[in-house]
């Protein structure tokens, strides 16, 4: 009668011992010491402590006795001898001299809840950690991890660090599959491969964010990822309403940072939207990366890139700002052997419509190609105002038929054969007959420019939109 209740103990005294002995490991484990500092000084945007020996990236609290609202979190981003540059995540105000620098030694969100964890246990990983997970799907949330959508707290996700490993460029497939994007003159003209990154290149006030959220509603995505950065807050609102729309937001997870957060989260933003589609793709999606904008990441990066010092190089913009921008964008691609897929279409603001600015020319050599929208088009109500002769895509040779590929360069030459001439139609000087090509891309001008258009609310299927091209060309 006595033997269960013998061998029921014996397991107990057994789990406790394994207990004890990963407990006394733990202990007797070298600990790294927490050295915590003292700040120095506060010059604009840029924090400088005195004692901290932290690496670049590692996440540090100020405390301060005479701040009375939390703790100010901070990210160390340069350092000189024993002074370490942190860049602050949110106001400063209240901070003083000699407050408290103490080093995060743990993740900021705590684990998904049922995975197994260790209390005793120090973390080394002083990077920052947010919530990732398929309970982000459906909601808005900040460049750090909090709801903005009054829906409740989140669920179904667990800390997971910003910074991942890069995938090896010789595991990732080649971009070989067409995707739908629902626009027509993206799918004729311009057509999108599935892994493929592109640039949205624009002036302000040209369509490029309802021409986003076309591609967002339509596009053959299993998950869509948007990153709202820099813009104002007063879009992010609007975006998500009158441009996403329910049924694009059910599928979504928006991550906005607005132009009035500091540097560092604009930036952080950028690289959270990143991390959140690589989680997607890591689990055999395809998903639909949408980052609006490029520009305004950069522009963060030379914010902070300056008040550190970093020397000024092309029309202001430190050398860091270039090496940024290409480690963002590559995190995008296809899988691990084809495993998920992640699309990704960067807006890239041009200023005053100029295409050599600096970081315009700089995104247009690291992306698969380029979409320009056109102010002159615009203007005269050509929505979307996609300017066919000055856009391109590098793929397009490897996921279209040779017959699309044909009728799509056939439409080229036809509508920059009516271009050239223009001026003489519309002056009187054409006289029909001299020139066949030329009778031909008059003939066919209203019917290309038709097809061209596209209301925000009529999706075109890429069937329907090669179908449309050929009959074009053709006759």
């Amino acid at each position: 009668m006595n033997m269960p209740i013998r061998a029921g103990h014996d397991v107990a005294m057994d789990r406790w011992h394994r207990f004890l002995q990963d407990l006394d490991a733990c202990a007797s484990a070298p600990q790294p010491l927490e050295n915590e500092g003292k700040l120095v000084k506060v010059a604009g945007l840029v924090l400088e402590a005195a004692g901290v020996r932290q690496p670049v990236g590692a996440v540090c609290e100020i405390h301060s006795d005479m701040r009375r609202e939390a703790a100010v979190l901070a990210e160390v981003v340069g350092f000189t001898g024993d002074r370490a540059y942190l860049m602050p995540t949110a106001e400063v105000h209240g901070l003083a001299s000699g407050a408290r620098v103490v080093p995060r030694s743990l993740p900021i969100n705590p684990p998904l809840l049922g995975r197994p964890s260790h209390p005793w246990r120090r973390s080394e990983d002083r990077t920052r950690h947010l919530p990732i997970g398929s309970g982000l799907l459906g909601r808005v949330i900040n460049a750090e991890g909090e709801p903005m959508d009054r829906q409740g707290p989140l669920n179904l996700v667990r800390s997971e660090p910003l910074v991942r490993r890069p995938i090896n460029a010789m595991e990732r497939d080649p971009v070989r599959l067409p995707l739908d994007t629902g626009v027509r003159a993206i799918n004729s003209m311009l057509t999108v491969g599935r892994g493929q990154r592109i640039g949205l290149f624009a002036g302000s006030g040209v369509g490029k964010s309802v021409l986003l959220g076309m591609m967002a509603r339509y596009t053959q995505a299993d998950v869509i990822v948007v990153g709202l950065i820099g813009e104002r807050g007063r879009e992010v609102k609007e975006f998500i309403e009158d441009i996403l729309g329910e049924e694009g937001l059910a599928r979504s997870v928006v991550v906005a940072a607005p132009a009035d957060a500091p540097p560092l989260t604009r930036m952080q933003g950028a690289a959270y939207a990143t991390a959140i589609a690589e989680h997607f793709r890591d689990q055999g999606l395809h998903v639909l990366l949408l980052m609006d904008s490029l520009t305004r990441y950069a522009m963060a990066q030379r914010e902070i890139a300056l008040a550190i010092g970093e020397p000024p190089a092309t029309k202001g913009y430190p050398p860091s700002c270039f090496a940024k921008l290409p480690q963002l964008v590559e995190r995008s691609g296809n899988g691990l052997n084809g495993h998920g897929s992640i699309t990704a279409f960067y807006t890239v603001l041009s200023e005053g419509d100029d295409q050599q600015d600096p970081i315009a020319d700089a995104a247009r050599a690291i992306l698969d190609g380029h979409i320009v929208l056109s102010r002159e088009l615009a203007e005269a109500g050509h929505f979307p105002a996609i300017d066919i002769e000055r856009s391109a895509s590098r793929v397009m040779h490897n996921v279209a038929d040779p017959v699309h590929i044909d009728a799509s360069r056939r439409f080229r030459q036809l509508w920059s054969r009516y271009s050239k001439a223009k001026d003489l139609i519309q002056l009187g000087a054409y006289t029909p007959g001299s020139d066949p090509e030329l009778d031909m891309a008059v003939r066919a001008h209203s019917r290309m420019v038709a097809m061209l258009q596209q209301d925000m609310h009529s999706p075109a299927t890429l069937a329907d939109s090669v179908g449309q091209l050929r009959d074009i060309v053709q006759g």
